[in-house]
């Protein structure tokens, strides 16, 4: 009897009389689909992990180059600061300094008067030390024409220091209906100065003990 005929008369239904190479290639078999199968999840699994891996070190390495950009930019950003800071202190040095301020706000005052604006008020309030200037409020009450106020600003700017007036809180409107083309003035403006050595060092030491 060949293998092929031994095959076709085993009897399957008595799997204990079946003879001991068919148990053990059966045994075999079982093996091979069990450690096949554990094998193909285990394989799937780390084809995940390496997925999420290789996506990690795809982020890893773009968060490099950005921060490798960055600091080979870092020498130009710095040279930049200081130029800008010596620029910005040098615009700082053309407002007028503490001992000017005085007769900085008479010299304004004086310049409204000449272009003709009756000055009802012009108080100056106190001062607000900024984190690199300071800032002196002026409460106003100002009435005149358009053109005065236009002649007002030219002579403010014309002053032999550097004069910023800003306005805040301003209304300006007609008085006598508007028939004498006189406009009346109220509001806020500020002005300001740089601080001096001592001022800026406070200044710095204030500001790094509230740190």
């Amino acid at each position: 009897m060949n293998f092929i005929d031994e095959l076709q008369n085993l009897d399957y239904s008595n799997p204990g009389g079946l003879p001991s190479w068919v148990k053990l290639a059966a045994v075999i078999s079982l093996m091979v689909v069990i450690g096949g199968v554990g094998y193909g999840f285990q394989i799937k699994d780390q084809i995940v992990n390496l997925k999420k891996e290789e996506a990690t070190e795809e982020s890893e390495k773009l968060v490099f180059k950005i921060k490798q950009k960055k600091a080979s930019q870092l020498p130009a950003y710095k040279a930049q600061l200081e130029e800008m800071e010596v620029i910005l202190n040098s615009m700082l040095k053309q407002l007028p300094s503490k001992n000017e301020m005085s007769d900085l706000i008479v010299d304004v005052s004086q310049t409204a008067l000449a272009s003709g604006i009756d000055s009802q008020l012009f108080r100056p309030g106190t001062e607000v030390i900024k984190e690199f200037y300071a800032e002196k409020p002026i409460s106003l009450r100002m009435i005149g024409t358009y053109h005065d106020f236009g002649k007002f600003v030219s002579g403010v700017a014309s002053l032999p220091r550097v004069v910023i007036l800003t306005m805040h809180d301003i209304s300006l409107k007609p008085i006598n209906n508007g028939k004498s083309g006189v406009l009346l003035l109220e509001g806020t403006a500020r002005t300001y100065r740089y601080l001096d050595d001592d001022e800026q060092a406070e200044v710095d030491s204030q500001n790094e003990a509230e740190k």
